[in-house]
C-alpha cells in the first residue's frame, strides 16, 4: 500500500499541545483548575454575551478537544464507522490540505480531472506537487471525471496520489461503488486515492454498506457543511485506516476546530432527524429545479449533490450569463477552469425557486432554443 514521506516515518513530529481534554482522558480524571493553559479565562465578554447569549460564550474561552472525540463518537454511532478510523478537521478543504501534507512532498506527481473542485489543485500546487489534469468524459447526458484516464495517467507518471470527487463538483456525477473499488484496485500500490465525498449525504444510497468501509490506500473526506448546515463553522471528517490517520495527526493543526464548532456539531448530530429532513427537502428542490430548467430546453446533468449543473452550448454564453446574473445580485457558480466554462451550477435552495429569480438565464435559454442566441458558438 502507499507509503508516507520519509520525514513522517519513525519518530517523526509529535503534537506538543494535545490539550487538556486529551490529558484528562489519559489520566482518567477531570482537571478542574486550568492554571497553565494561558487562555483568557477571566475575560468577561460582556459584548459577546449581549450579542449571542451566555450559552454560546461559554464555548469560546478554551482550546478545543484536539481529538474531537465527542463528534467522532456521534458520527460512528450514526454511520457505523470504527472510531479509530475517523479524524475531524476544519472542513473538507482543510482535510484536502492535510492529506496532501501527509502523503506528498514537493515534486510528487498528483492527478485529478481538469475542472473538478479547484481547491485540490490550489493546495497541490502550494505543496509543490506536479499536478496533471485529465479532461472529463463528456457525451450526451454525461459529464464525469474519466476514471480510466486518471488510472492511465497515474500509472504512466508514477503518481503519488489521485484525487476524485464523488459525487463530483461541479458536474454532480456519481461514480458507482464498483467503479471506486476498481479505481483503487488498479492504481499502483504506492499511489494514494483521495476520495472527496463532500456531497455524500445527498446520494440516494448514502447509508449503504460501502459508505462505512475503510478502504486500504484510500482517504475518504466528508463534511458537515452542506447536509448539516455548518459551512460557516468549518468542520469535516476523514475515514481511513488508523495508521494513515495517525500520520495525518502528526502534521494536523491541533486546535483548528474550535470548542464552539465542536459543540455545535455535537448538537446537530444529536438531532439527526432534522438533518435527514433537510436532505429530503434539498433533494426535492433539486428535482424541482431540474424539471423547471429541462422544461424550458436546458440540458440538466444528473446530480447526486445539493445542486444542479446546466450544460450550455458555449463557454462564452456561460461567461455572459454568469456575469449578468452577478450584476443582478444573483450568485451562481461557473467553473474557473476553461475546460468547463460551459457549465453553470445552481444550488438547490428555496431562493432559487422564486419566480423571476433566473429570468436572465431563462430568456437566454429560450433564445438558444429558438436559434437566436449563442448556441452556435464553440466551447
Amino acid at each position: 500500500m502507499p507509503r508516507f514521506p520519509d520525514h513522517l516515518t519513525g519518530s517523526g513530529p509529535s503534537n506538543p499541545f494535545p490539550g487538556i481534554k486529551v490529558l484528562e482522558r489519559r489520566i482518567g480524571r477531570e482537571i478542574p483548575h486550568r492554571l497553565g493553559s494561558n487562555e483568557g479565562l477571566d475575560m468577561p465578554h460582556r459584548a459577546l454575551r449581549e450579542r449571542f447569549g451566555d450559552a454560546m460564550v461559554e464555548h469560546v474561552y478554551c482550546y478545543g478537544d484536539s481529538e474531537a472525540l465527542g463528534v467522532r463518537q456521534r458520527l460512528c454511532a450514526l454511520h457505523g464507522f470504527p472510531l479509530e478510523a475517523t479524524l475531524v478537521d476544519a472542513g473538507a478543504d482543510s482535510l484536502i490540505a492535510l492529506a496532501l501534507r501527509t502523503t506528498t512532498t514537493p515534486g510528487c506527481t498528483v492527478v485529478s480531472a481538469s475542472g473538478t473542485y479547484p481547491t485540490f489543485g490550489y493546495f497541490a500546487r502550494g505543496q509543490g506537487c506536479h499536478l496533471i489534469e485529465k479532461p472529463y468524459e463528456e457525451r450526451p447526458g454525461i459529464l464525469a471525471p474519466d476514471v480510466d484516464a486518471l488510472l492511465r495517467t497515474a500509472r504512466e507518471n508514477q503518481a503519488r496520489l489521485v484525487y476524485l470527487a464523488n459525487p463530483d463538483n461541479p458536474s454532480g456525477h456519481l461514480h458507482s461503488d464498483d467503479t471506486i473499488r476498481r479505481l483503487r484496485a488498479e492504481l499502483p500500490d504506492d499511489c494514494w486515492l483521495l476520495l472527496d465525498e463532500a456531497y455524500h449525504d445527498f446520494r440516494d444510497d448514502a447509508d449503504a454498506a460501502f459508505s462505512r468501509e475503510v478502504l486500504p490506500g484510500v482517504i475518504r473526506l466528508r463534511t458537515l457543511s452542506k447536509a448539516h448546515g455548518l459551512a460557516g463553522l468549518r468542520i469535516g471528517y476523514a475515514i481511513a485506516e488508523p495508521d494513515t490517520l495517525a500520520m495525518m495527526m502528526k502534521v494536523r493543526i491541533h486546535y483548528a476546530v474550535s470548542t464552539l464548532t465542536l459543540a455545535a456539531a455535537e448538537t446537530v448530530l444529536d438531532h439527526n432527524d432534522e438533518v435527514r429532513q433537510h436532505v429530503c427537502e434539498v433533494k426535492a428542490r433539486r428535482q424541482r429545479l431540474a424539471n423547471h430548467f429541462a422544461a424550458i430546453g436546458a440540458e440538466v446533468l444528473p446530480s447526486a449533490t445539493n445542486f444542479i449543473a446546466l450544460r450550455l452550448p458555449s463557454a462564452e454564453l456561460g461567461e455572459r450569463l454568469n456575469r449578468e446574473l452577478l450584476e443582478a445580485g444573483r450568485l451562481i457558480a461557473r467553473p474557473a477552469h476553461p475546460d468547463l466554462g460551459h457549465i453553470l451550477r445552481i444550488t438547490a435552495v428555496e431562493d432559487a425557486l422564486q419566480p423571476g429569480r433566473f429570468d436572465i438565464l431563462e430568456q437566454a435559454l429560450a433564445n438558444v432554443k429558438d436559434g437566436a442566441g449563442d448556441g452556435a458558438a464553440g466551447r
